[in-house]
């Protein structure tokens, strides 16, 4: 809204050309949703509390998450509100990017929310049943895959993304490609679902991936840089990098509050949400496939868990791991809750810098 406001009375009051830069509107992005946060965590977290919001404990967890049970949960909304006001005040609102990624933290956010009332309100600690959940994941994919297909910016690489590794290898998915994007999608928001059960660990990962993605983006929408590292320069794709600084900021100002010991969860709400914008942020850019050396965290847990349930039916009862998610298992292993949050934390910096440093490989 501001961007609009102002940004058209630059030849009036020539300071008003920074609102032009997408570095300028970024970096203020990032920092009013990080002040957004931490103002009103302190009032979210009372009104759950006052309302009895709760966090659920499975049975199956480590013993000691069982004293966490009855902390404030469905923050996801606090860290949704954080990204959504900043971008819609600094962000160009005619960016089918923004539109897009403005719809999907309302979709998936509101998903998650039905999936912790179900969890707290109903007591059922595993909230929707899975396929739920996939559908209405599934179904937001292919309404983004479906406008990404018939309503492109630019139709010459509507269908189109990059490959890493390779110098100029361009995947064209064709009529398949909305399947494609909710593929990507729905993998991305259960990927992050499974890493949030450790104070800070989910949030702090999708800060970083986040950084990650928003230089990915920034390169991606500038015409000169996409062409010196071979990657499709998508026009609309800049202001994406808005949307995910905007996510970095509110995930700084969210752990202020999430850090151990936590005085909030995020929930499902947080989540599903995140994760399937941040699947989305890689398709509106066109790296796809780089999404599984970005989130590299999330994969590995994700992996962990199929891997543990098709060696649990294999051998008829015995498990890869101690417990499904990896940071469970390190936890029985004996290692502190932070220590694993910290180091999971090193972890996926050390993905994002080698997924950055596949575009100059290439």
């Amino acid at each position: 809204m501001l961007y609009h406001l102002l940004y058209p009375l630059q030849d009036l009051f020539s300071p008003l050309r920074l609102f032009g830069y997408i570095t300028f509107r970024a970096a203020y992005v990032a920092v009013l949703a990080i002040v957004f946060a931490i103002v009103f965590g302190p009032i979210v977290i009372r009104l759950l509390t006052r309302k009895r919001v709760g966090q659920t404990i499975r049975d199956e967890v480590p013993e000691r998450h069982k004293k966490k049970a009855g902390t404030p949960s469905m923050g996801g909304v606090l860290i949704i509100l954080s990204i959504l006001i900043p971008v819609l005040l600094l962000a160009d609102l005619s960016n089918q990017n923004i539109l897009i990624l403005v719809l999907g933290a309302v979709w998936l956010g509101a998903l998650g929310l039905y999936d912790d009332y179900v969890k707290i309100y109903k007591q059922r600690p595993r909230g929707l049943n899975k396929q739920t959940k996939l559908l209405w994941q599934g179904l937001y994919g292919l309404v983004v895959g479906l406008v990404l297909y018939l309503l492109p910016v630019e139709p010459e690489i509507a269908t189109r993304t990059n490959f890493i590794f390779l110098k100029n290898i361009i995947i064209d998915f064709g009529f398949l490609y909305p399947v494609f994007v909710a593929i990507v999608i729905v993998g991305a928001s259960n990927a992050v679902n499974f890493s949030d059960g450790l104070d800070g660990l989910a949030i702090g990962l999708v800060g970083v991936t986040a950084a990650g993605f928003a230089v990915l983006a920034y390169i991606s929408g500038h015409a000169g840089l996409s062409k010196y590292l071979n990657v499709i320069f998508v026009s609309n794709g800049g202001e994406v990098a808005i949307f995910l600084a905007g996510m970095l900021g509110a995930g700084l100002g969210f752990l202020w509050f999430n850090a151990y010991p936590a005085q909030i969860f995020m929930g499902d709400v947080g989540s599903l949400a995140l994760g399937g914008l941040i699947g989305t942020t890689a398709v509106l850019i066109k790296q796809e496939f780089l999404l599984a050396l970005v989130g590299g965290v999330f994969v590995v847990e994700a992996v962990s868990v199929v891997l543990q349930i098709v060696y649990f039916k294999a051998t008829k009862g015995k498990r890869l791991f101690l417990m499904a998610p990896l940071h469970h298992h390190f936890e029985l292993v004996g290692w502190a809750e932070p220590k694993i949050t910290v180091r999971f934390w090193i972890l996926q910096i050390i993905f994002v810098l080698l997924a950055l440093s596949t575009l100059k490989i290439r």
